[in-house]
């Protein structure tokens, strides 16, 4: 018998631990959950809630609005997507999302400073301006919420007095981050949620924005169509359920 004759047996045998694993491939007991940042403080603990539920091993990432369209694009793997529906809706005309849909809540923006700061005004629009008015920075980030302060800025007319003042990070928790070892009076926009995370740390929420200011961002979850069907189906139907809104509740995440 040749070499090659006695290799032969040996090579069969190790042939399928060599074979690489496809992307797309899922194992039937695990959950691959891309979510938007805002809505942490709810996802975790409802997610450890589903698995403890479900036996299934859930992996999970956080991304802003616009790393969620980008990754998605590149061929990430996920089984579900938690994000603004506007996000879904541009996925699911990809043909990326399946049709069904789990409403998660809402969250709101609001006001942080660092500790042991002067707590700004922020009762009422005219607070607010004179507030970011009187700032030495202003803080925020580029994603959803970053978008929607942009907007208010022009709104209260405080845009061009603010240009040299202001920082913008990629995402919610480079503002708190910036914010905790800041200094003078820096003024920062979050999700409430964002903010909620940080306070173990010293961060200080001043409070909602005014009523007639404030912006409720909705986020949905939605299968992903080459994903693993039935455990993203699974976790739809709990994240509807009234355990999962109590967890969100809790979070500070709204009723949808």
């Amino acid at each position: 018998m040749n070499s090659l004759a006695r290799l032969m047996p040996l090579a069969l045998l190790l042939a399928p631990l060599a074979a690489p694993r496809p992307v797309e491939a899922a194992d039937a007991a695990s959950l691959a959950v891309l979510s938007a940042g805002a809505i942490e403080p709810g996802v975790r603990p409802a997610l450890a809630a589903f698995e403890k539920a479900s036996g299934l091993h859930v992996t999970l990432a956080f991304a802003t609005a616009p790393e969620i369209r980008q990754r998605m694009a590149a061929g990430a793997y996920a089984d579900a997507v938690f994000a603004p529906p506007a996000v879904l809706d541009q996925l699911a005309r990809a043909g990326q999302l399946a049709p069904a849909r789990a409403a998660i809540g809402r969250v709101g923006l609001g006001v942080a400073v660092r500790p042991g700061a002067p707590q700004p005004g922020i009762g009422t629009a005219d607070e607010l301006k004179h507030s970011l008015l009187q700032a030495d920075s202003v803080v925020f980030n580029r994603a959803s919420t970053g978008l929607y302060v942009e907007g208010l800025l022009k709104t209260l007319g405080v845009t061009a007095e603010l240009e040299g003042r202001t920082t913008r990070y990629p995402d919610g928790a480079s503002v708190m981050r910036h914010l905790l070892v800041g200094s003078g009076r820096e003024f920062g926009f979050g999700a409430m949620t964002e903010i909620a995370l940080f306070r173990a740390e010293g961060l200080v929420l001043v409070g909602p924005l005014p009523p007639e200011l404030q912006n409720m961002t909705s986020y949905a979850a939605a299968p992903v169509t080459r994903g693993n069907a039935e455990a993203a189906g699974a976790l739809m139907r709990f994240l509807a359920s009234d355990a999962a809104r109590a967890v969100f509740t809790a979070a500070g995440i709204e009723p949808p």
